[in-house]
């Protein structure tokens, strides 16, 4: 399973999804471009970076696989992501000041996941910081995380139907949606 979500360094987000199967994080590697380089230009630089580095010999950029995270206008692409230690390989490459800020948050990042399998509620401490962070209301909030709860409660009631998570569960979704 992959539960995608936006993290926040220094007022900037950073795309990520986290992949429960590998037990990884993967980031937006334009998402970070951006940030290090302050660059309007971040796939620009990132399709130049490539280049050098497949020059150079460097198995980095053929390591490196996409996922589909939101863009900015909302829809789900395709995205150059790398995880925890391609990323850290990557930051080499590109000389910035916000290098080891970004590596320190990298490492936040990676301990906050740790602590939340530990005591899951610090999840929902989180997601509450995060929304309030991105300029969601109180209210808004917590009709969010109540619709989560309610989604939860009813795809755990599927599952003990014996109902199989994809097709079935996008089938009844969109029946109650239209509903």
């Amino acid at each position: 399973m992959k539960q995608d979500a936006i993290k926040i360094f220094e007022d900037k987000k950073v795309r990520t999804l986290w992949d429960e199967d590998q037990e990884k994080w993967y980031f937006s590697i334009i998402d970070v471009i951006e940030i290090l380089t302050e660059s309007p230009r971040s796939r620009k630089y990132w399709n130049a970076l490539k280049t050098k580095l497949k020059a150079e010999g460097s198995e980095l950029s053929h390591n490196l696989g996409q996922l589909k995270l939101q863009a900015e206008d909302g829809k789900m692409r395709m995205t150059d992501v790398a995880d925890t230690e391609q990323l850290f390989r990557l930051i080499q490459s590109i000389p910035s000041p916000k290098a080891e800020p970004f590596k320190l948050w990298l490492a936040q990042v990676a301990k906050e996941r740790l602590d939340e399998m530990q005591d899951p509620e610090l999840i929902i401490d989180r997601a509450l910081e995060q929304y309030l962070q991105l300029g969601y209301s109180e209210g808004w909030i917590n009709q969010r995380l109540k619709s989560i709860e309610i989604r939860k409660e009813l795809t755990d009631e599927w599952r003990k139907r014996g109902l199989k998570e994809g097709a079935q569960f996008a089938t009844l979704t969109d029946i109650i949606t239209k509903a």
